[in-house]
């Protein structure tokens, strides 16, 4: 599939990716009124799934994945549910495990390969509810757990129609790299600052398997991956977490109409977080790369923000692409 054109034109000062991305992930307020179900995992952990409705009854349900120290209640995933409600599809935001303010009953919390939990997610959809067309989106990390999804399941259940990845980092390491740089220093500090929070959590729910000193070892996301995400997860280090997750290697298996959007200014991203030639060659794949828009940024003027239109037009129209 080609590459899409964009119609992105954001204001003069949301040109700006730094801009964008600080106002929308820790400026932007939304209200939406959510209700929790708790699933449990097949593993005996659990998710908590925040709801929210269409006014009018639907046969229609998108799943939401959050990105890296996120959760449900963040405008950047409420966001997203509040207009796909607007447009009559109910919304499920998922708090990975760990997030929803209640701690996990497990050593390991979320990882951006845990694509097994969003297929728990899907399985108690279609066992509980009587939804006729699933749509999935993902943002960031959240967006790697879907691509990797569709790309390594070999069954997927015929209700899920589409799906959408926004500012998704495809390549795991690349993007991990570039996290450290000084660009994104202030962005390194607050994801650190709330991992080694949940990481000193978990240290008093299980002091045999993680000591005080192995806390204080960790000051980076690398470290953070080597010492405690890859070996919580039966990896043998950050490497191997980084190339068995990544959902790069994923996409060209992927068989049913996906949106990747990723802009060009980006500072998480690198240029393998682009991938114009899987694009080209997968014709279910469509990459939209516009000039602005930060990492999960994407401002209009207004309540709505590019990437919530482009998920609902996608959807949509989504059944043209089969």
């Amino acid at each position: 599939m080609p590459l899409l054109r964009t119609n992105y034109k954001p204001s003069i000062i949301f040109k700006s990716g730094f801009i964008s991305t600080v106002y929308s992930g820790l400026i932007r307020h939304l209200k939406i009124k959510q209700v929790r179900e708790r699933i449990y995992l097949s593993d005996g952990d659990f998710l908590d799934l925040d709801w929210s409705y269409s006014n009018i009854s639907t046969k229609k349900v998108a799943i939401i994945l959050h990105g890296m120290e996120g959760n449900a209640q963040r405008p950047y995933v409420s966001g997203v549910a509040r207009y796909l409600n607007l447009n009559h599809y109910d919304a499920i935001c998922v708090n990975f495990r760990g997030c929803s303010g209640a701690k996990n009953n497990k050593f390991f919390s979320f990882h951006s390969g845990q694509s097994n939990d969003l297929a728990e997610v899907i399985d108690h959809v279609l066992e509980k509810y009587s939804y006729k067309f699933i749509y999935l989106k993902g943002i960031s990390l959240g967006g790697n757990i879907v691509l990797k999804y569709l790309g390594e399941t070999l069954a997927i259940p015929t209700q899920i129609k589409a799906a959408m990845a926004v500012s998704t980092p495809v390549d795991i390491a690349s993007s991990s790299k570039e996290l450290h740089k000084f660009k994104n220093y202030l962005f390194h500090i607050y994801f650190m600052i709330g991992l080694k929070f949940k990481l000193k959590q978990k240290q008093l729910q299980f002091p045999n398997k993680i000591s005080r000193l192995s806390l204080w070892r960790i000051w980076t996301l690398r470290s953070f991956d080597e010492l405690y995400t890859s070996r919580a997860n039966g990896f043998k280090n950050a490497a191997d977490y980084y190339d068995k997750s990544n959902s790069l290697q994923f996409l060209p298996k992927i068989n049913i109409p996906v949106l990747i959007l990723n802009a060009l200014n980006d500072s998480f991203l690198t240029e393998t977080c682009y991938p114009y030639i899987i694009a080209e060659e997968n014709p279910f794949i469509h990459l939209e790369t516009p000039k602005y828009g930060g990492h999960v940024g994407f401002i209009l003027p207004g309540k709505v923000y590019y990437n919530e239109l482009r998920a609902v037009e996608f959807f949509q129209n989504s059944n043209k692409f089969l």
